[in-house]
C-alpha cells in the first residue's frame, strides 16, 4: 500500500498558501479519481485510491507537528517507508520547480524535520516543489505563508499538475521511474 502524503496547514485562511502547496497537489489526485476525503485514524484526511492501492494524506496538525500524523498512519496502516512519499513545499527552489529525492535532510523545512523527528529516520521519498525565497528581507514565515502572486498562479498550476502526474508514477512504478522522469524534466527546461 503506498501513501502520498501532501503537507500543509489546516484552515481555510492558509488555503492557496505557499505552505500549503502539498496539500493542492493531493487535493487534485483525489478530484482527478473522484476519491473522497474522510477522517483517518490519526489527525489526518485520508483518501482511498483502492485501485491503485493507494492513499492520499492530508495532516490536520500544523505543519511544524506534520510528523505526529503521518506517523500514526503509517503505523497504523503499516505502510513501509519505502511505499512514502511527502509533498512539500521548499523556498530554495525557484517558483514552479519540482525536486524528487529518495531520502535526505529536512533542508531547513519544519514539516519534514517533525517527520523525520518523530519516524526516527530520513528515509522516505519526498517531492519538493519551488514556492521561491522572495524578498529576502522580508519574513519567512510571513512568505510561506503568503499566496502566491499573480505572474506566478499559472506556473504553479502547472506545477501541482506536474506533481500530480509525478506521484501517480510514484504510486504505479515507486521512487526510481520518478525520479528519472521528473528531475530529469527539470534539469532540461
Amino acid at each position: 500500500m503506498k501513501l502520498v502524503v501532501g503537507l500543509g496547514n489546516p484552515g481555510r485562511k492558509y488555503d492557496g498558501t505557499r505552505h500549503n502547496i502539498g496539500f493542492d497537489v493531493v487535493d487534485l489526485i483525489a478530484s482527478r479519481h473522484r476519491l473522497d476525503w474522510e477522517a483517518a485514524p490519526a489527525e489526518a484526511l485520508l483518501a482511498r485510491w483502492r485501485v491503485a492501492s493507494a492513499m492520499l494524506g492530508k495532516p490536520l496538525t500544523f505543519m511544524n507537528l506534520s510528523g505526529q500524523a503521518v506517523c500514526e498512519l503509517v503505523r497504523f496502516y503499516k505502510v513501509d517507508l519505502t511505499d512514502l512519499l511527502v509533498v512539500v513545499d521548499d523556498v530554495h527552489l525557484e517558483v514552479g520547480r519540482l525536486r524528487a529525492r529518495l531520502n535526505g535532510s529536512a533542508g531547513g523545512h519544519n514539516g519534514l524535520k517533525s517527520l523525520i523527528e518523530v519516524l526516527g529516520t530520513d528515509g522516505f521519498a519526498r517531492l519538493r516543489m519551488g514556492v521561491g525565497r522572495g524578498d529576502a528581507r522580508r519574513d519567512l514565515a510571513d512568505h510561506v505563508l503568503a499566496t502566491f502572486e499573480p505572474q506566478e498562479r499559472t506556473i504553479v498550476a502547472e506545477a501541482v499538475g506536474r506533481a500530480a502526474d509525478a506521484a501517480e508514477l510514484f504510486i504505479a512504478e515507486g521512487i526510481g521511474p520518478m525520479m528519472n522522469r521528473y528531475n530529469r524534466m527539470e534539469d532540461t527546461e
